[in-house]
C-alpha cells in the first residue's frame, strides 16, 4: 500500500497550491506531455479521448441545428488578413508568420491560422450569389496557432484544438438568432454533459471579439474562484461582408450584403473539467463525457474463474463504456490509478464476490461503496451513472452560488476581490475607461452582462455615474 499512497502524494493539495495541483493532475493522469516546442503540448491518449467525446457530443448537437462540416487551409495571406482593420489589429500580437517556402522567400508572407474569419469570407464571396444560396451554416474542426507569452496545458497554449463555426445569413435578424442559438447549444452542452454550470451573457465593447458587433459568452467558475470563458458566439453584422464584398441578389432583385456569425469552443474545456470537478486524488470525470465510464478490477485475478467472470461482466455492461483492468499490478495500485484518471465507477470482483453473486461498486465522485447483486448490476450501474452526473452538477452549482457576491459600492467591491475569490455582481456604467480603471486597481475583469439582469442599484460601483447594466466581474485565466 505504500506505493498506492505515494501515487496520491505526488499530487499537490489544491488548497496549498492550486496552480501546482492542476499541473500535477494533467501530468499524473497522463493527459499531456511537454515537448521541445515551447508552449505546445502532446495530448496523450487519455487526454485526447476526452476531446473525442467532446467532439462527438458537440458535433451531434451542431448537426441537429443544420450545421455542416468543412475544412479550410491553415495559411492566410497577409493581404487577406489586412482587409478587416479591427480584426487584424486584434490578432496582430499573437500571429505566427511563414516567410519561406523551402529555401525560397515567399512573395507574400502567410500567417498560420489564428482563426478563420478571413478565409471563410474569401470563400463565401465566391460561394454566395443569390438568396437561394443562404444561409451557409458551416463549421470546421481544426487547430489554430496564437503566440501566447505565458502558457498552461489546455488553458492557454500556442497551438490548440477547437471548432469554429462560420455562418452567413440574408438578414440581421437571422444572424442574431443563430448567434444566440449556438450560445445556447454551448450552455446546454456544458451543463448537461460536462456538469459545469455557466452564466450566459454579453461581453463588453472592450472584451468583444475583434471585428464583431457583439460577442456572447458562457462563463464558468473554477474551484479556486477564478472565471473561465468557456465558449463564445459572435454576431459580425455585415462588417466583414462589406470588407470582403460578400453580396447576394435578394428576392426583389437587389444586391445586399450578408450578415455573419462565428462561434467556437476549444480544448480549454478539458481544463475546465479538471478545475471544476477534480480533487486531491486527481481527475473526477462526469459520466457523460468520461471515455471509460466503468472500470472492472478483478481481485485475486490469478484465481480460477476470476478473469472469466470479469469478461462476462464486461459483456453484461456493454451498454456503457466499460473496460477491464487485467494488468499484473496489485489491486491497491489499480484502485489509486483509476481514481487518478477520474473513472466514474469502479467495479471490484474477486472469488468471494463471485461465490456470493455480487460485486463491490465504488463511486469516484463521493467514494461511496455499494454491494450490488450481479443479477441486477447492469440496471444499477445505469442508475448510479445518472446520479453521479446529477450530483456533480449540483455540487458545482452550489460552489458557484456560495462564491458569487454582490458589491454595492467600491469599498465592498475591492474587499471582495481581495479576500473572497469568485464572481462579483455589481452595477456598471458601461464606459471602457471605467472598466480599464477597475482592472488596473483590482486585476478584476468584466466577465459578462448576463441576459437575466438584476437591478442592484442606480449607479456604477466604481465611478458613480448612472448604471447601465449589471455585470459579472472576476479574476480569470
Amino acid at each position: 500500500m505504500a506505493k498506492d499512497k505515494k501515487m496520491v502524494e505526488q499530487i499537490t493539495s489544491m488548497e496549498k497550491d492550486f496552480a501546482q495541483w492542476y499541473t500535477d493532475v494533467v501530468l499524473k493522469a497522463d493527459l499531456i506531455d511537454y515537448t521541445s516546442v515551447k508552449g505546445c503540448m502532446v495530448i496523450k491518449p487519455a487526454g485526447y479521448a476526452i476531446w473525442e467525446r467532446i467532439q462527438a457530443e458537440l458535433d451531434k448537437r451542431f448537426k441537429e441545428t443544420g450545421v455542416e462540416n468543412v475544412y479550410l487551409p491553415m495559411f492566410i495571406p497577409e493581404s487577406l488578413l489586412q482587409k478587416e482593420k479591427d480584426h487584424v489589429e486584434g490578432f496582430a500580437p499573437e500571429v505566427a508568420w511563414v516567410t519561406h517556402g523551402g529555401l525560397n522567400p515567399l512573395q507574400e508572407r502567410m500567417c498560420v491560422r489564428p482563426t478563420s474569419e478571413t478565409l471563410f469570407c474569401d470563400f463565401y464571396k465566391n460561394e454566395i450569389e443569390s438568396y437561394r444560396d443562404l444561409p451557409k451554416v458551416y463549421n470546421q474542426w481544426c487547430s489554430v496557432v496564437r503566440w501566447e507569452k505565458e502558457t498552461r496545458p489546455f488553458l492557454r497554449s500556442r497551438e490548440f484544438l477547437w471548432q469554429e463555426g462560420h455562418t452567413a445569413h440574408a438578414t440581421a435578424e437571422e444572424a442574431e438568432e443563430r448567434t444566440v442559438q449556438m450560445l445556447n447549444v454551448y450552455a446546454k452542452f456544458c451543463e448537461e454533459v460536462l456538469a459545469i454550470p455557466v452564466i450566459k451573457g454579453q461581453k463588453s465593447e472592450k472584451e468583444k471579439f475583434a471585428g464583431a458587433e457583439a460577442t456572447y459568452t458562457i462563463e464558468a467558475l473554477m474551484h479556486d474562484g477564478k472565471a473561465l470563458q468557456s465558449g463564445t458566439s459572435h454576431n459580425f453584422g455585415d462588417g466583414f461582408a462589406k470588407a470582403f464584398g460578400i453580396q447576394y441578389t435578394s428576392k426583389d432583385n437587389k444586391l445586399e450584403y450578408v450578415h455573419q456569425t462565428s462561434w467556437g469552443m476549444t480544448t480549454r474545456l478539458i481544463g475546465a473539467i479538471i478545475m471544476v470537478h477534480g480533487d486531491d486524488s486527481g481527475l473526477v470525470l462526469p459520466p457523460r463525457i468520461a471515455p471509460t465510464q466503468v472500470m472492472i478490477v478483478p481481485v485475486m485475478q490469478k484465481k480460477e474463474g476470476v478473469l472469466e467472470k470479469a469478461a462476462e461482466l464486461k459483456e453484461k455492461l456493454s451498454a456503457y463504456r466499460v473496460k477491464v483492468d487485467d494488468s499484473d499490478k496489485n489491486p491497491g495500485w489499480k484502485f489509486a490509478e483509476q481514481e487518478m484518471r477520474g473513472i466514474p465507477l469502479r467495479v471490484e470482483i474477486g472469488p468471494r464476490d463471485i461465490e456470493a453473486n455480487k460485486a463491490l461498486v465504488v463511486r469516484r465522485d463521493n467514494g461511496e461503496k455499494i454491494e450490488v447483486s450481479l443479477d441486477e448490476i447492469d440496471t444499477k450501474i445505469g442508475e448510479l451513472l445518472e446520479d453521479i452526473q446529477k450530483n456533480m452538477f449540483e455540487k458545482a452549482l452550489k460552489h458557484r452560488e456560495e462564491h458569487t457576491y454582490v458589491a454595492n459600492n467600491w469599498d465592498e467591491f475591492k474587499d471582495i476581490i481581495e479576500n473572497k475569490p469568485g464572481f462579483v455582481k455589481a452595477m456598471w456604467c458601461g464606459e471602457t475607461e471605467c472598466e480599464e480603471a477597475i482592472k488596473e486597481e483590482t486585476s478584476a475583469t468584466t466577465r459578462c452582462m448576463p441576459f437575466t439582469q438584476e437591478n442592484l442599484g442606480d449607479v456604477c460601483v466604481h465611478c458613480g455615474k448612472p448604471a447601465r447594466k449589471m455585470m459579472y466581474f472576476g479574476k480569470a485565466y
